[in-house]
């Protein structure tokens, strides 16, 4: 484990082997990708996973960063952590940092792996807007009220009592003001759709079937083709790492 520049990661495989850095959803942590350790057995790789600036044990930046802001610092932990380039996988929010991350260094990342992601919130008004909103609900139903009528969105309808609970308890602890209103923020103001054209690191994008609104999972698959050396999965499953570990093995793996 690392605490190092008050960023909190922990790292599981052999030292000196490739980085996988793995960058979490907004209402999550590190431990998210505890899941994975067999992905980093399978591919050689050593993970690394880090609670963003603002998320449970790393300290609150000083000021709202912005998504460039958790891009530089995403950067800095690779610089501290590899002898060269990374490849970076990111679920949800971590997939829209890890974007921007490939964009403003991509001297720093061999590979780009989105799972369960978007090209940020700011495509659209109403979903900006809704995606500000989120941290009002934080506020109004409290820790434990907000992560419970979260955990419920985010696993799938057939998902066990057991796991909900298991993403609402991960969550409380994770999530704190100011910091999840500025991840709110920044994930509002995003749109990558204009610069998916520069990406030239090989790229997975893993998105979920059924998609949540009709024809979601075509658009995604269309506009991602923007990225020259993209290759989409449309699986089955979610493409989230406690959610559906197993697909997201079997996605990297493949791949």
């Amino acid at each position: 484990m690392s605490a190092s520049s008050s960023v909190f990661s922990w790292s599981y495989g052999r030292h000196g082997a490739p980085v996988l850095l793995c960058l979490h959803g907004i209402g999550s942590c590190a431990d998210a990708f505890l899941g994975q350790r067999p992905l980093a057995e399978r591919l050689g790789v050593r993970l690394v996973a880090w609670d963003a600036p603002g998320y449970r044990h790393s300290a609150d930046p000083a000021a709202a960063p912005g998504i460039d802001g958790w891009a530089d610092a995403a950067a800095a932990l690779i610089v501290a952590e590899s002898d060269g380039p990374a490849a970076v996988l990111g679920v949800s929010w971590g997939g829209v940092t890890a974007t921007r991350l490939v964009l403003r260094h991509p001297e720093l990342v061999s590979a780009l792996i989105l799972a369960d992601s978007s090209a940020g919130a700011g495509t659209k008004p109403e979903q900006a807007e809704a995606m500000r909103a989120r941290a009002t609900d934080f506020v109004d139903l409290g820790p434990e009220g907000f992560a419970a009528a979260r955990a419920q969105r985010l696993v799938g309808p057939d998902a066990s009592n057991e796991l909900r609970a298991h993403v609402a308890e991960m969550m409380v602890p994770s999530i704190r003001m100011p910091c999840y209103q500025w991840a709110c923020d920044s994930m509002a103001e995003s749109n990558h759709y204009p610069d998916l054209g520069r990406i030239t690191a090989p790229t997975l994008v893993g998105r979920r079937r059924p998609p949540r609104q009709p024809g979601a999972g075509r658009g995604v698959q269309r506009r991602h083709r923007r990225l020259p050396g993209v290759t989409v999965q449309l699986s089955g499953e979610a493409a989230g790492c406690r959610r559906r570990r197993g697909s997201l093995r079997r996605s990297c793996t493949g791949w």
